[in-house]
């Protein structure tokens, strides 16, 4: 599979068959990913592949702290406090393309609510994984754990499996830490969804589009051809 082909067809997805992910394949994405470029070669990355009965008692114990209105608080701001144009208008899009997709109307609560919940099981994914950081590391690290998280999330459209990245499964760090034995003082990244995509279901029959290069790309004494 060619880079470019990988790049196109990754997709965050939200519905997995009920089919299990063997050891060794997640061992040879992690393998692969490893060699993400990470600043004077620290590789931060520290990663819990979670499955079974463990996965099922992370994922209740989040999903009922999230239902009884306690919502969670990350070990860093993801987001900003407050969203702004361009990109307020964009993150609301996205929630639309969702709930159309699942015919879920904006005065649908419970069938947001239901959807949101999704997020603490891993979209029923059969594996999940957590990506932590060293509390003494700084920003760059972040930029090091994000190229290691696309060079993941490639290996796996190779190989046939589906991911969906996720700040969600950050959200309640105190009760993924105590549960996967990590010390309370570093970073728990964020999350994600591992196993084989459910293409029949809805809410992986659409794409949210992409901005065009020269909406923010500017090029600076740069030829348009060779010899210019």
């Amino acid at each position: 599979m060619h880079v470019r082909d990988a790049l196109l067809q990754r997709k965050s997805v939200r519905a997995f068959l009920d089919r299990p992910v063997e050891r060794a394949l997640i061992e040879r994405l992690l393998d692969l990913a490893r060699h993400a470029p990470s600043g004077a070669n620290t590789q931060p990355w520290q990663v819990a592949v979670v499955g079974g009965k463990i996965k099922l008692r992370l994922q209740r114990a989040m999903e009922q702290r999230f239902r009884t209105g306690r919502r969670g608080q990350m070990d860093y701001r993801y987001y900003p406090e407050t969203w702004f144009s361009p990109y307020r208008e964009r993150r609301m899009a996205c929630g639309m393309q969702l709930y159309s997709a699942l015919a879920i109307e904006r005065d649908d609560r419970q069938g947001r609510l239901e959807q949101w919940a999704a997020n603490y099981r891993a979209f029923d994914a059969p594996v999940a994984l957590f990506f932590f950081l060293d509390a003494g590391l700084e920003t760059g690290s972040f930029v090091d754990f994000g190229m290691f998280l696309q060079s993941l999330m490639l290996a796996a459209v190779e190989e046939g499996l589906a991911t969906c990245p996720q700040a969600a499964l950050a959200e309640y760090p105190e009760i993924v830490k105590q549960t996967l034995g990590y010390p309370d003082d570093c970073i728990l990244l964020c999350g994600m969804a591992l196993g084989y995509e459910d293409d029949a279901h809805p809410a992986n029959n659409y794409r949210t589009p992409r901005e065009d290069v020269h909406t923010f790309a500017r090029f600076f004494d740069v030829p348009d051809s060779a010899g210019e």
